[in-house]
């Protein structure tokens, strides 16, 4: 029988985290490295992936760097690539890029449409197909975390007006249900968390708007701070999740079940 240290110990593992230099992604990167695992994050903007690779190796942790716009499906082989030649392997993966643009639905341009889907649906797709076909099938296991919002979870509140978004969370979630139902046989764990509001560059605007609106309808009276994705997502790269797939878990406040 393995202790609760045991089940939760990732130390050594190879972590990839899409978007992983600053917001949601830096704050699970951050976990998983404290943890112990080595780590690869990418980003589209080489200087703050610098700034953030140098926090954490300040701290001791292993992590390579990776420029990379996960929009162009391309990428994904070329972060794979980048990755193996420098740790070998990959053992969690964490798709956490993604884009929202905020317009009416009955005025949603088209281009913002194919935008936020291209990079909230199609290149975590592309990752997970990718890493699962590569890496962890042919080892038999793995641990893919796919990153959805509580925003695929409802509408959303009418004041987002950001229909792509949600939609895209929303298909993000069921990918996540297919590819678990799919690579179960191979030893591979497919979970999604689903973040409520938190404050980052992408939401700043929004919440000006309707902060107190979201806080009004949050039990817990808060928006999500900068420790509280790190419980979720060491989980779900860890042992003591390995009969967990297919699921999501809300971070959220408590927002989702109002």
């Amino acid at each position: 029988m393995a202790s609760v240290k045991q089940l939760l110990d990732i130390a050594g593992k190879v972590a990839v985290v899409t978007g992983g230099s600053r917001g949601l992604g830096w704050q699970m990167a951050e976990a998983l490295g404290e943890m112990g695992c080595k780590l690869a994050i990418t980003a589209r903007k080489g200087p703050e992936l610098d700034e953030a690779a140098a926090r954490l190796r300040e701290r001791g942790i292993e992590v390579l760097t990776v420029v990379a716009d996960m929009s162009k499906p391309a990428m994904a082989s070329a972060v794979i690539d980048a990755v193996l030649e420098r740790f070998g392997t990959i053992d969690i993966l964490v798709n956490n890029a993604g884009a929202s643009w905020a317009a009416p639905a009955e005025d949603y341009p088209l281009e913002a449409w194919d935008k936020v889907m291209a990079l909230n649906v199609t290149a975590m797709f592309v990752m997970c197909k990718e890493v699962a076909k590569r890496v962890m099938i042919p080892k038999h296991s793995g641990k893919i975390i796919n990153i959805a919002s509580e925003a695929g979870l409802s509408g959303g509140p009418p004041e987002m007006k950001a229909v792509a978004y949600s939609a895209s969370k929303a298909a993000a979630l069921n990918l996540t249900r297919a590819l678990a139902t799919e690579w179960g046989q191979y030893n591979i764990n497919v979970n999604a968390i689903c973040p409520g509001f938190f404050p980052t560059k992408m939401s700043s605007g929004l919440l000006g708007a309707i902060g107190d609106m979201v806080l009004a309808n949050t039990p817990l009276g808060r928006m999500g701070g900068e420790d509280d994705l790190k419980g979720a997502v060491v989980f779900l790269a860890a042992e003591a999740s390995r009969h967990v797939t297919g699921q999501y878990i809300a971070v959220d406040g408590g927002s989702s079940a109002v």
